[in-house]
């Protein structure tokens, strides 16, 4: 409940009794300014000052309607919550209201004590918003434009980072497929906790062979195996001390690894390579993975005990065909950005560019999406992005007829070579991977939640 003297409410109502009363039962927990006319509080409105956080605004005034001032206010300031009292209860008024941009409505005689529910209400709404630009604007600063949009599966992200950012040790495990976000929940979680004063250190697990992987992350000391610095290596767990540490695709953590992780995560203290003194820091893990690590732990390829302690609190991130409302807005600042970049003049999306986008399977999520922009806005002309920019067609069409057309064969009365369909399939979707992760093994990898080792074996078997 937001009970905070820091919201300020206007009252518009033109019945004396209505202010006084409403003031009177708000006035220790709001700052409250009462309004007869919508004349008036436009005029208010209008002038310099701080702006109210809401607006309860009575539909039956004298002069302008509150229907025509509600329509006024949401087109001049849409984020402003309004709250319409009316003498009315019916299904076309609430209807009408609603669709102007109003969060809620109330009926006289009023009930104090539901009108105080519905103002919390609309405060926390707002509390949350705010929040979520505030998230996104220092998100687009740092070039990670993964939270634009307003779609329901990426508020419920961003409000799962409110929630988690509060605590500054508790582990966090973050799932999801390839391009849809993950390194940047880290951040958001890192930014917004007690942390973030200290310093957010990222390792790609996959990225690191798995000799090397314990010497980056615990570090080392001089001596302790052929081709160590004199002096050793501090580590990046020591380097994240006071703030956070993210482990970006964990399931490709060697087991030796992950015993030393448990370690640190049960103990609080780990041991650099070659060295028996223990050394304790104080940071957040953040994991992130997009493998199924359940049937890892059941492979035996991912550690049982290592999960439950990674994954105290789990979110998934939702690929873009989870979050279809934001294909748009994203493209938008896609186009702002690369129009900037490459000194262009683009203005908006054709609606065929636009339906092509909506259409279109994104298999590589946001990033795919990102980079199918950066290709149209270099190729194309302007001042609008047009469908042929994008050649999503082309590549759809490449794909069907190198990949995903393949057709499996029947079986005859001869029979088939089963060994032979499962390697023509294998075949196909490792061209496919490779498509997606423009001819990078281990982006193509990721996308088979394979290890990279395991592809380039498959691949080199496959194809030689």
């Amino acid at each position: 409940m937001l009970s905070s003297n820091t919201f300020l409410i206007y009252v518009v109502d033109d019945e004396q009794t209505i202010r006084e009363g409403i003031s009177l039962a708000l006035n220790t927990e709001f700052r409250i300014l009462t309004f007869e006319t919508a004349e008036d509080v436009l005029a208010k409105l209008a002038s310099p000052g701080i702006a109210p956080d809401l607006l309860l605004l009575d539909l039956g005034l004298p002069g302008m309607s509150g229907i025509d001032a509600l329509r006024i206010i949401k087109g001049k300031y849409p984020g402003l919550q309004v709250v319409i009292i009316t003498a009315y209860e019916d299904v076309e008024t609430a209807v009408r209201v609603m669709k102007l941009g109003a969060y809620d409505y109330v009926v006289k005689p009023l009930h104090m004590a539901s009108l105080v529910v519905t103002i919390n209400h609309a405060l926390e709404t707002l509390h949350m918003r705010r929040e979520i630009q505030r998230v996104q604007e220092l998100c687009l600063q740092e070039s990670h434009p993964y939270f634009v949009g307003e779609s329901d599966a990426i508020l419920q992200v961003m409000d799962f980072v409110d929630q988690v950012a509060a605590s500054p040790d508790t582990p966090v495990l973050i799932s999801g497929e390839t391009g849809t976000g993950k390194e940047l929940v880290a951040s958001a979680i890192h930014y917004r906790s007690p942390n973030s004063q200290g310093p957010l250190i990222k390792i790609n697990c996959a990225a690191i062979p798995t000799e090397l992987i314990e010497s980056e992350l615990f570090g080392y000391v001089t001596g302790a195996f052929s081709g160590a610095r004199v002096g050793g290596k501090i580590g990046l767990l020591a380097e994240a001390n006071n703030g956070s540490l993210f482990l970006d695709e964990i399931g490709d953590l060697g087991l030796s690894a992950q015993a030393k992780l448990l370690r640190f995560l049960e103990e609080g203290e780990f041991y650099r390579v070659g060295s028996s003194q223990p050394i304790k820091v104080t940071t957040r893990l953040v994991a992130a993975t997009n493998k199924n690590l359940e049937e890892m732990m059941q492979e035996g390829v991912f550690r049982k005990d290592l999960y439950f302690r990674l994954a105290v609190v789990k979110v998934k991130i939702p690929s873009l065909k989870e979050r279809c409302a934001d294909i748009l807005p994203l493209s938008r600042y896609f186009l702002e950005l690369f129009s900037a970049k490459f000194g262009k003049s683009y203005r908006a999306i054709s609606p065929d560019a636009e339906k092509l986008l909506v259409q279109h399977n994104w298999m590589g999520n946001i990033r795919e999406l990102k980079n199918s922009i950066e290709r149209g806005v270099l190729l194309g002309k302007g001042p609008a992005l047009l469908a042929d920019d994008l050649q999503l067609e082309r590549l759809e069409s490449g794909r069907e007829k190198g990949v995903s057309g393949l057709e499996l064969p029947d079986i005859s009365s001869q029979g088939i070579d089963l060994d032979e369909v499962v390697r023509n399939v294998e075949r196909n979707y490792i061209e496919k991977a490779l498509l997606l992760g423009d001819g990078n093994e281990s982006k193509a990898a990721r996308f088979l939640h394979m290890n990279h080792h395991t592809f380039r074996y498959r691949r080199k078997k496959l194809f030689s």
